[in-house]
């Protein structure tokens, strides 16, 4: 006989056969449980740790249930993780002064005539920005001085962003956490928009998606950093496959077409051609498609059975079927459901991956 969460995971249909559906309840419990205690398997990503808490509580604010933790502890965890110059001087020394990942990159040598670097990185301050917005702080509060000012030296002459101010790699992810960031704070002193466009469109492959830099694969993560930037900078339109295409900057029927084959006949979404259905390009892929107004194309029938196959049960996503949840994927999974306007559910805000509701 079934146990009662067996029932829970599953409805029977008049034929007999069982029917998943999204189990919002166990999701809640899986984002709970790691918002007290992160499992032992993420060590690893002790120093992401402020991703990992913008994947729970984001998490639960799309599962409308925010009131599972508390709200002015967050607060001011993630305020002690920013980055602050000692005087304005130091605002011009090249270094960024956002938010660390976690505590351990504030740690300062015990060597006194080691120079200790400054760790704050683009991502973690899109995080940190995020979940602040999330829980209901005013982020006028924010010190976004220091955040914009230092974030203008980390772009590159040619419209590219590193994350951090030495040492990193550029591409298309760290434009969208600048775009993030300059949206969030409702100030976009701290990039130059006009060349992060054409840093972004020199990132347009021949096949219509975008790689993560010039002259790189199409990819479903880059493709979605790429629409949702010049979304958000304000350079294309919403539902833009409702406008005339005539004046538009990217390749619009070409990025449609790449975008659209990448629902694979298992009605998940394909990173790239020829690659195996992930949970979370239900949100990268669908994402662009939502932007553009073109979400009515996605066959979103076969793409909940397909993720229904990839809900764990124990809560949260897997990345494939029949494999164990993590937190990346599931917050990923929600959103998806989120898109696909999965009951109780608050709605997303594409372009800045959270909900605002």
């Amino acid at each position: 006989m079934a146990d009662d969460d067996d029932l829970l995971w599953s409805s029977s249909t008049d034929r007999g056969s069982e029917v998943r559906l999204f189990d919002r309840n166990r999701h809640i419990m899986y984002l709970q449980m790691n918002y007290e205690i992160l499992p032992s398997g993420y060590e690893g990503q002790e120093i992401n740790r402020l991703t990992l808490a913008y994947f729970i509580i984001s998490g639960l604010h799309i599962l409308h249930a925010l009131d599972h933790v508390d709200k002015e502890a967050v607060i001011n965890w993630v305020l002690s993780l920013q980055a602050h110059p000692k005087n304005e001087a130091e605002l011009n020394n090249g270094q960024f002064y956002g938010f660390h990942g976690s505590r351990s990159s504030q740690f300062h040598s015990l060597d006194k005539e080691v120079s200790v670097p400054n760790n704050s990185h683009l991502a973690s301050t899109y995080c940190a920005l995020a979940i602040l917005k999330t829980v209901g702080y005013d982020l006028s509060l924010i010190n976004s001085t220091s955040i914009l000012k230092s974030m203008k030296c980390l772009q590159q002459s040619d419209g590219s962003f590193m994350p951090i101010h030495t040492g990193a790699e550029k591409d298309l992810r760290f434009v969208y956490c600048a775009a993030v960031i300059s949206s969030l704070l409702d100030d976009w002193s701290g990039m130059d928009k006009e060349k992060a466009k054409n840093y972004i469109l020199s990132c347009q492959s021949y096949d219509g998606g975008f790689g993560l830099i010039p002259g790189q694969e199409s990819h479903g993560g880059a493709t979605y950093c790429a629409v949702a930037s010049l979304r958000l900078m304000g350079f294309i339109e919403d539902n833009l496959i409702s406008q005339s295409t005539s004046s538009c900057i990217i390749d619009l029927p070409l990025l449609l077409d790449w975008c659209l084959q990448r629902q694979a006949l298992d009605g998940g979404f394909q990173g790239r051609p020829n690659k195996t259905s992930d949970t979370c390009y239900a949100f990268w892929i669908g994402g662009v498609l939502r932007i553009l107004g073109a979400n009515q194309f996605i066959d979103e029938k076969t793409l909940r059975e397909f993720l229904l196959t990839c809900q764990s049960k124990y809560g949260g996503f897997s990345k494939f079927p029949g494999q164990f949840p993590d937190l990346y994927h599931s917050y990923y999974g929600f959103t998806a459901f989120s898109m696909l306007q999965e009951t109780d559910l608050n709605s997303l805000s594409v372009e800045l991956g959270i909900s605002m509701f």
